[in-house]
């Protein structure tokens, strides 16, 4: 149920890039204005989750988990119901908030029903239905949308979340609060000129990913004039090889450390977005192939990344994790701001190449990260 719940919430950020033409001509509004779900999103996500999970540290986490699956079910009834850019525009923040108190508490909760030799499992459960929202949420999202138009899969997704608000009443236990880190200690480490450039490294990597992932569609469309039934395949594709670039990427970091596997990384992520426009102009296939490695490289970063993190600060791990997760979320929101922007200005054609060179000022900030000293209060966690 709480991996069901997480697949829902992933599948809602980010289905708004499988069907922003839908969505454009429904509300007769600009490919850029419809990408803005995207940013309202996850910039609500990015900020409201630290500061409502601290405001709500007391209350029992079964009861809060059914009062925010019920809130973001509104949500995203209001978004399948109403013709109101703004209505739709409020309904995303909402359901964004309560979004991330649901994945929290998945995850929470999800440690608290195993014993201690089961909680990794569990808690991998959970992001794996979250990144499963990428193979399957986006592509479905895309055949519903296309089939029944763009609000069914928002009505799905509220029926779903019904579901999972009852099968939570019914077999989830109460849970007490554990105890939560002061949102004051967390935002204290943003003082370390070596953990704030670690935080930047994800960030601007995102923020280039989602230039173009987040108007992925009008690209391919506008380039090979595809079906939206092909289109389904190549979001299909897509999520395949980022899960796959998930456990890859992990592998990359045991066996040449965190350090050298972030630069390359970064540097080849950079590389692939680039090729990407390139392989426009021989075919079809061969570009299916430079996307999909440069969707795995999207994902591959993940595990170095956060082992970065957790070294640089081990104290403070669920800290660092928290704010990596703001960081990647307000990633998402400037990348596919940015998108649009060059979208209203230009075409999308470009959007490639200005996500690749914000992805390569990435790998300039992780050089800066791992030449500076760790601060005198991070002296008793050496690297």
């Amino acid at each position: 149920m709480l991996a069901i719940a997480a697949f829902v919430v992933g599948m809602v950020e980010l289905i708004v890039g499988g069907i922003l033409n839908l969505i454009a001509e429904d509300l007769h509004i600009s490919i850029s204005s419809a990408g803005q779900f995207i940013t309202i999103f996850s910039i609500s996500f990015a900020i409201s989750g630290p500061i409502l999970i601290n405001m709500t540290a007391k209350m029992e986490r079964k009861k809060l988990y059914l009062y925010a699956m019920a809130v973001f079910m509104i949500s995203n009834l209001i978004v399948a119901f109403t013709s109101s850019y703004a209505a739709i525009i409020a309904a995303r923040s909402l359901s964004a908030m309560t979004g991330s108190v649901i994945v929290v508490l998945s995850v929470s909760l999800a440690a608290s029903l195993v014993p201690e030799s089961h909680k990794g499992r569990a808690i991998g459960i959970i992001y794996m239905g979250i990144s499963g929202s990428l193979v399957l949420g986006v592509p479905l999202g895309m055949v519903v949308g296309n089939a029944y138009g763009w609000r069914a899969p928002f009505l799905a997704i509220a029926v779903l979340s019904l579901l999972c608000l009852i099968g939570i009443s019914l077999f989830i236990k109460q849970t007490a609060p554990n105890p939560v880190v002061p949102l004051r200690e967390q935002l204290a480490l943003l003082k370390n000129s070596k953990i704030v450039s670690a935080q930047l490294i994800a960030f601007l990597m995102l923020t280039g990913h989602l230039t173009l992932y987040g108007y992925l569609q009008p690209y391919v469309e506008s380039t090979f004039h595809v079906s939206s039934g092909m289109m389904s395949v190549v979001y299909f594709l897509f999520g395949i090889a980022a899960v796959t670039g998930g456990g890859t990427g992990g592998w990359i970091a045991d066996r040449f450390g965190t350090k050298r596997s972030i630069l390359a990384i970064v540097a080849c992520f950079s590389v692939s977005m680039f090729v990407v426009m390139l392989t426009t102009q021989i075919s079809f296939g061969v570009f299916l192939v430079a996307m999909m490695i440069w969707s795995a490289l999207s994902w591959a970063i993940s595990p170095a990344q956060q082992t970065y993190l957790l070294e640089l600060a081990p104290n403070n791990a669920e800290t660092q994790l928290s704010l990596n997760s703001s960081m990647l979320h307000l990633g998402i929101a400037l990348g596919s701001m940015i998108g649009s922007t060059v979208i209203a200005n230009s075409s999308v054609a470009n959007n490639p190449w200005v996500g690749g060179l914000i992805a390569a000022a990435g790998f300039v900030v992780a050089v800066f990260s791992f030449t500076r000293r760790s601060s005198s209060n991070q002296a008793a966690d050496p690297l």
